[in-house]
């Protein structure tokens, strides 16, 4: 970088934090606890606060709820490093996101590489603006890990495929707007080769979903089921029967999104929420050292994922990232989480096994912690991340 795109940097970089200062609330600089803290977007959003709505209006209109998306697609058209200044200054006041969206973390992405001009400007601003929200169509009930085995089909009929079958694990799509949606367009090719990638409005006559609940007592998943659902072929992004080309795109981004929850926090710091519970020594140490080395470890380690996910975000915008690099992430993100929840039961002790209501704060520990046995499965489980790491990072023989 030349010394005059370092000032300019540096310039972007003061700007940028006293805009942040000036325009988040209080209120988005802390941690959020709870469902209603994240913003999600879509034609039924509600705001579960006016400084949700504020925050983010105010990063919307700046398009920074996608910084590094073209500006014509209603990002914000930041460079790389401008995007990674601008997380950098987010994370040091503690900023929330101001958009949730799978929109944003998997379809995008796949959109701005595979999709044609018209859908990029039908649906890029919307995800953008928040006004569509979107759920993923993959996993069935048998075809999970071997999710190419898929058998929803979409039979051609003029300008339209008609889809039938069903989906299952399918997060929030109770709450969604559209789905993003692998079919078998081809039941006669080999399984990898007949499956399209297509987008429909779950408003659609035929589509039907029905939430699964989880030991935790609640789950964002649901099972969905196509009747005759009819869908314009010009709904297919990239080739007929090409759409695995695009499903192992969007893969890559969805198992680095799952990754993230490795480094997010729980609101406050590990070693402070088991001094509410074990109390501390004369020297404000933990009142218990083999507890305090396990927390020790565990943040040592959270600062090795973070460090990486930095790494791997800049490796991706210099078109250098290994694609199964993802996968790698997605195992340590996925466990390190389930970690940090098993030190927060450690450190509740017998009164992290209160449960009370769905809803109830004294039992949202256990719930959350029941909740994270799922991360090892969800969007690839380790068995199989594992296995794409030895083969296509480590080449070990016979993986």
């Amino acid at each position: 970088m030349s010394d005059s795109e370092t000032a300019d940097l540096e310039t972007f970089r003061a700007e940028t934090r006293a805009w942040l200062e000036a325009n988040c609330p209080p209120e988005m600089r802390k941690p959020a606890t709870s469902d209603a803290d994240v913003f999600w977007g879509g034609r039924n959003a509600k705001f579960s606060s006016e400084p949700q709505r504020i925050w983010f209006e105010r990063m919307r209109d700046k398009g920074w709820t996608v910084p590094d998306w073209p500006k014509e697609y209603g990002g914000g058209g930041l460079s790389a490093a401008e995007h990674k200044v601008l997380r950098a200054e987010m994370g040091r006041i503690g900023a929330r996101p101001p958009l949730s969206s799978f929109g944003i973390w998997m379809l995008g992405p796949a959109l701005l590489k595979y999709g044609n001009e018209a859908q990029k400007k039908e649906h890029l601003p919307n995800i953008a603006a928040g006004l569509i929200r979107w759920c993923q169509g993959y996993s069935e009930p048998n075809a999970g890990s071997d999710l190419a085995s898929l058998q929803t089909r979409a039979e051609s009929d003029g300008d339209d495929f008609v889809i039938t079958g069903s989906k299952i694990w399918t997060s929030y799509a109770n709450y969604a707007d559209w789905i993003f949606c692998l079919v078998r367009t081809d039941p006669a090719a080999k399984k990898h080769d007949g499956i399209s990638f297509i987008l429909f409005d779950m408003t659609s006559k035929g589509v039907t979903t029905k939430p699964i609940l989880l030991i935790s007592g609640y789950s964002p998943f649901c099972e969905t089921f196509f009747d005759g659902v009819r869908v314009p072929k010009s709904h297919v992004v990239g080739t007929v029967n090409r759409g695995w080309d695009v499903a192992k795109y969007l893969l890559q981004h969805e198992r680095a999104m799952i990754s993230g929850m490795g480094e997010r926090g729980v609101g406050r710091p590990l070693g402070q929420i088991a001094a509410d519970s074990v109390g501390t020594d004369a020297q404000g140490k933990l009142d218990d050292s083999m507890l305090r080395g396990k927390i020790a470890s565990f943040d040592v380690d959270e600062a090795a994922l973070a460090a990486c996910a930095e790494r791997a975000v800049d490796l991706a915008k210099a078109g250098q990232a290994h694609p199964a690099f993802s996968s790698a992430m997605k195992y340590y993100g996925t466990e390190l989480n389930k970690r940090r929840y098993e030190i927060l039961m450690s450190a509740g002790g017998v009164d992290a096994l209160e449960w009370e209501s769905e809803r109830s704060k004294q039992g949202a520990r256990p719930r959350a912690w029941l909740r994270t046995k799922a991360n090892s499965i969800e969007g690839g489980t380790t068995e199989v991340m594992l296995g794409i790491v030895a083969k296509r990072i480590l080449d070990l023989p016979g993986a």
